[in-house]
């Protein structure tokens, strides 16, 4: 995959579902990081999942690994929505994306 176009940044979570719409594209490919979420959680998508999809990992006392399939990552023409999962999108807490097309 050639990413001819990358986005990065952040945003605050919100409990709910959220719109990231400063990519100014449909991404092919999303990662995600919260840091501050009792360790650090982790998303990734691709245009091959489905919408509000994830592989989520979690960075805590048992390492947890697991693809979920709701609250997860959806694509929009200009950005993504991220779910209102409770590990991830957690109100006031700083969410770090990166978006390929």
């Amino acid at each position: 995959m050639s990413d001819r176009i990358l986005a990065t940044g952040s945003v605050l979570g919100t409990g709910s579902a959220l719109n990231v719409t400063t990519c100014g594209f449909r991404p092919r490919k999303v990662k995600l990081w919260n840091v501050a979420s009792g360790g650090l959680c982790t998303f990734e998508w691709n245009k091959e999942m489905p919408d509000a999809s994830a592989f989520k990992e979690q960075n805590h006392a048992s390492a947890q690994r697991s693809f979920i399939t709701s609250n997860g990552i959806t694509p929009l023409a200009n950005g993504f929505t991220i779910g209102a999962d409770t590990d991830m999108n957690v109100a006031g807490e700083r969410v770090y994306f990166e978006a390929h097309d």
